[in-house]
């Protein structure tokens, strides 16, 4: 049976972990809160210019441009959105896992796939796959996302598109549905495919000032940093929300093993008392 000091000592360190995944629980929540409501407010403004987008595309426009253009896949970008800290459970690895199996796979007919990584976990766990090309990687900028930062990603990435470095572009990121629900979302950010208009819908008749092709210009490299923006919102949301709950299974767990290491000690405890009065009474008895 284990020494009652070695118990009592692994009591007290599952304690001071307990302690500290409390805290960290706490930190998330306080954290989500924040982070729900930018993704709250961000989303519309996404959607709408989506719904612009589709309006304009809809009226069969004859005004091109290189972010709406088609071209043959042979290279293809993918932005894959993870977290610079871990202890959020599979939120990184969920990730990282769709990103080798889209690379891997390659059902969409690409030559090449290269992946440009935000976050420090997915760098260290997606360097370490044989065979996948990491084109970048961002660290240390999802502590505290603005929109800035989403549009120098934004301009890179549409400066490499129409550089003809990359034929398509999709990010990949958690998007977020609750604290304990979050689900790994592919979506195509260029070329820029607008959703198709519901039927029966009506049409207005705009005229475009200063003209169409300028319209264009300004919001189709604008539309690809918003989503770029939603995308890093979506994930550092789900990151806060299973961080929160991975702590909070872990206090739990830990409540559970500091019970059986008290059982423990109680029993190895109460065995050595038996043991000790078994020897006085032997001893007493090897007298008489």
């Amino acid at each position: 049976m284990a020494n009652l000091k070695d118990i009592k000592k692994r009591i007290g360190t599952v304690k001071n972990t307990q302690q500290i995944t409390k805290a960290m629980k706490m930190v998330s929540a306080a954290k989500l809160r924040r982070a729900q409501d930018a993704v709250v407010a961000a989303r519309p403004y996404a959607d709408k210019m989506a719904e612009v987008l589709a309006s304009m595309a809809s009226r069969e426009l004859e005004q091109s441009h290189p972010l709406l253009e088609q071209r043959e896949k042979k290279r293809a970008l993918v932005l894959v959105v993870t977290a610079d800290r871990g202890l959020c459970g599979g939120f990184n690895s969920n990730i990282a896992k769709a990103a080798e199996a889209f690379a891997r796979a390659n059902e969409v007919g690409f030559e090449e796939i290269a992946l440009r990584i935000v976050g420090r976990k997915g760098n260290e766990m997606l360097k370490r796959r044989a065979g996948l090309v990491i084109d970048k990687v961002y660290e240390n900028i999802t502590g505290h996302i603005s929109y800035a930062t989403a549009a120098l990603l934004g301009q890179e990435i549409v400066s490499d598109y129409e550089a003809a470095l990359y034929d398509s572009v999709y990010v990949l990121y958690n998007r977020f549905n609750s604290a304990i629900s979050q689900e790994v979302t592919l979506t195509q950010l260029l070329p820029i495919q607008p959703e198709p208009v519901v039927e029966d819908t009506y049409m207005a008749d705009y005229i475009y000032e200063p003209g169409c092709a300028e319209v264009l210009s300004s919001i189709l490299p604008k539309y690809v940093e918003v989503q770029i923006f939603r995308s890093l919102l979506e994930s550092v949301a789900s990151e806060h929300g299973a961080r929160m709950s991975s702590m909070d299974n872990a206090s739990k767990n830990a409540a559970e093993m500091i019970n059986k290491l008290t059982l423990q000690y109680n029993r190895a405890r109460q065995a050595a008392i038996t043991t000790e009065l078994m020897e006085i009474i032997s001893g007493a008895e090897s007298i008489k």
